[in-house]
């Protein structure tokens, strides 16, 4: 990695723009794992349905011998090995995914832990039972043989265990000078939106572990520096600079994990445009948005994926996750006595706040939207992470969440009887219509459960209720819990991008549990009911007002 950063460094400098012809570094240096002719040639010849199979998959001897092996195979045959015996030699040299790693259960785990019983509804009750048994079946930890032997794999070593999302996602999200977009080699450059900060606020809250914080207040320090010093942009407006973030990823080629598609895409481009075209993908997946109509739109081409421009836009939810970090900085050195570091902490929050308010909020629509730097233009399409700075608190107005559920009244957004859709484009890609995922659902009923005022409140409550409900019906018919779910016509699981569904999951069976565990008194496993119009809102608040006062 360091070799890396000061080539990096040395691109910045020179200003090379992603459009230039010149070539980009590699994500790392494995001419097996993150470039080469092997790589090439084996993901080409489509062996496996996901080229990520490949790519984790461990080796059977040392990468040296594979390589040289490799070489004299592939110029025995003028550089194109035969299908039948490039597969021998791949399954002779590698060794299927996931022998890296074996089960793992928490040493203090519990079969039956206490919000269970805050569940009023049987059913769900049993299903939230289910689900928390499957923390088990994604629990795992590293062999000896990856500390032992590196360089024959492409995870990287940790000595701690950890929890997997599910499907083709078998590794870990761990710090790394920032949280890698996996826990893989060909990952090392991109990075995972920034959430550790927040991570360590959740952790605190349950143990008031404040000697776990002294000793790694340091690694949280360096996430946000990684943020600050490689994904700072400059926006310029009436006269006055603001600095904001965005997702930037310039290392070149093929994501290895989806080598054969990205070499496909970029066939259909000039040569000279396919690097940036590969660090532009390769910021969308950083993004965690791989891939949407969001980094395609105000291009000359936002029908195609090869129209990405990703690091051409200021995202309102990386900002808005920034913003939350620099106060809970702020907060963490308060509590360990520093204060010239919290003092530093709050300016930097400060002046992201007013960056915030500046570039992304729009005050008619009662939202914030991503920014176009090349258009100089906010995207004012509809996507949930619109709301993001209302989850993160990070706003000044009192009012901004009555604007902000107005927007979604607006939007026709509170309609959706399943779910709340990722976008309103339907372009086939997994983070468009219409998908809808957990995290997403997250952040605006959060985002609204923390406003003062009962209408914000009871609308956070129907908007679970049908998050829940959906969930809970395709459990009932298909016995699993999916990465996003379609819906369009009454909740299924969900499709389109790069690679089908996955079951797991990490982070859905984790917001169910989270919304059980707020809503379980009230949530019920019934038919799904439409949600109402937004002139209904009232009627809708009315029993519950009710309740409150003959409780009185």
């Amino acid at each position: 990695m360091p070799g890396r950063t000061w080539k990096l460094c040395l691109l910045l400098l020179l200003g090379l723009g992603l459009g230039s012809q010149e070539a980009l570094p590699p994500p790392c240096e494995s001419e097996i794992y993150c470039h080469g002719e092997l790589l090439h040639q084996v993901q080409m010849a489509k062996f496996y349905q996901d080229d990520k199979q490949f790519v984790d998959m461990p080796l059977s001897i040392a990468p040296e011998q594979v390589l040289q092996t490799f070489t004299e195979l592939s110029r025995d045959h003028n550089h194109s090995i035969p299908r039948e015996q490039l597969q021998a030699f791949v399954q002779e040299h590698f060794q299927a995914k996931g022998q890296e790693l074996q089960p793992w259960t928490p040493a203090d785990w519990k079969d039956s832990p206490q919000f269970l019983q805050k569940i009023s509804d049987a059913k769900l009750r049993v299903w939230a039972g289910q689900l928390h048994q499957l923390w088990k079946k994604l629990g795992k930890k590293m062999k000896p043989e990856v500390l032992s032997h590196p360089e024959r794999f492409s995870l990287i070593y940790s000595e701690h265990p950890f929890i997997v999302p599910g499907g083709r996602f078998v590794e870990f999200y761990y710090c790394y000078g920032h949280v890698p977009n996996g826990g893989r080699v060909y990952y090392l450059q991109r990075s995972q939106p920034p959430l550790l900060t927040l991570m360590m606020d959740c952790y605190l809250t349950h143990t008031n572990d404040t000697t776990f914080l002294q000793e790694n207040i340091e690694t949280l320090a360096l996430e946000l520096d990684f943020w600050t010093k490689n994904r700072t942009v400059s926006v310029s407006l009436e006269g006055k600079n603001y600095l904001l973030n965005r997702y930037y990823v310039p290392y070149g080629g093929p994501r290895p994990e989806s080598y054969s598609k990205d070499t496909e895409l970029a066939d259909t481009l000039p040569e000279g445009d396919r690097e940036a075209l590969w660090a532009e993908l390769k910021a969308g997946a950083e993004s965690g948005w791989d891939f949407s109509s969001r980094w395609l739109i105000g291009g000359p081409n936002p029908n195609s994926l090869s129209g990405i421009r990703t690091s051409k836009l200021v995202p309102v939810d990386l900002n808005a996750f920034l913003c939350q970090a620099e106060e809970l900085m702020s907060k963490f050195y308060s509590r360990l006595g520093n204060d010239s570091q919290a003092t530093k902490y709050r300016t930097l929050r400060a002046q992201r706040l007013a960056a915030l308010n500046a570039v992304l909020w729009d005050e008619e629509t009662g939202a914030w939207f991503d920014y176009d730097l090349e258009n100089k233009k906010k995207n004012q399409e509809f996507y949930p992470s619109n709301l993001t700075p209302l989850w993160a608190g990070c706003f000044s107005d009192p009012g901004v969440a009555d604007k902000a559920l107005k927007y979604l009244e607006d939007s026709r957004i509170l309609t959706y009887q399943y779910g709340i859709p990722t976008s309103l484009q339907k372009t086939g890609q997994q983070w468009d219509s219409p998908n809808a995922w957990a995290p997403l659902q997250d952040l605006v009923i959060r985002g609204l459960a923390k406003a003062p005022l009962p209408r914000a409140q009871e609308v956070a409550f129907q908007l679970a209720q049908n998050w829940i409900r959906t969930n809970f019906d395709v459990y009932s018919q298909k016995s699993a819990m999916y990465e996003k779910y379609d819906i369009s016509n009454g909740g299924q699981p969900g499709g389109g991008g790069e690679y089908e569904v996955q079951e797991g999951f990490g982070w859905t069976n984790g917001v169910v549990l989270m919304l059980l565990d707020r809503y379980g008194d009230r949530l019920t496993s019934g038919s799904q009911l439409a949600f109402l119009e937004p002139h209904c809102l009232v009627a809708a608040l009315l029993p519950s007002l009710l309740f409150s006062l003959l409780s009185r």
